[in-house]
């Protein structure tokens, strides 16, 4: 075979293998690419969630106001810690005032709080308290507790525990209690009793 021959075999041989080269070429490309795209590019590994607080509070107040700036909520504590597994603030002296639409106040207080993430309940625990002062036809009512789970938004106090009730000059104690600050209607379960005051 002539020299011309021989050339000619190679050139054939070399367009047969030139797509499979350029795609080698391309696949070499792609893999460089992917290992030098950013991490953040990357889908990220699950991290745990940590356990322990990720920040810390001192003498804070929370204030929430509605579409004419009117304030109707403030939370307020000593001490503050976030845990971001439950999404909770865990508060120390713990103060809640609530204002519904109507005007009626909530006055509440414990030695610990527990709130939500979200800021729509607020667990009071040891020596809890609230008072809503006497409004419109309403009179005075306080509630007190170890344990009462306030629905801010809602303006509802909830207990699981036994509870005293001061209404004016009279006194109830059940096992358990749903009360509307809006109205000042409580519902009371479990053994109820109460002492009334005689009437002037």
């Amino acid at each position: 075979m002539n020299r011309h021959g021989i050339s000619r075999v190679v050139i054939d041989k070399l367009t047969l293998s030139l797509p499979l080269m350029a795609l080698g070429l391309l696949a070499l490309g792609s893999w460089w690419l992917v290992q030098s795209m950013p991490d953040r590019l990357r889908p990220a590994a699950v991290q745990p969630v940590r356990q322990d607080p990720d920040y810390r509070l001192e003498n804070f107040s929370f204030k929430s106001f509605d579409a004419t700036g009117r304030m109707t909520h403030e939370l307020r504590g000593e001490q503050g810690r976030h845990f971001p597994a439950t999404d909770e603030l865990d508060i120390q002296n713990v103060r809640i005032v609530s204002l519904s639409d109507t005007g009626s106040r909530i006055d509440a207080q414990a030695l610990q709080g527990i709130a939500t993430g979200d800021g729509k309940q607020v667990t009071l625990l040891g020596k809890a308290q609230a008072i809503r002062p006497a409004f419109g036809t309403s009179t005075r009512i306080e509630l007190h507790g170890d344990r009462l789970l306030a629905l801010v938004k809602e303006h509802r106090l909830l207990s699981s525990d036994p509870v005293k009730i001061i209404r004016d000059q009279d006194v109830f104690t059940a096992q358990t209690m749903n009360f509307n600050s809006d109205s000042g209607e409580y519902i009371l379960q479990g053994r109820v009793r109460g002492v009334l005051a005689p009437q002037p």
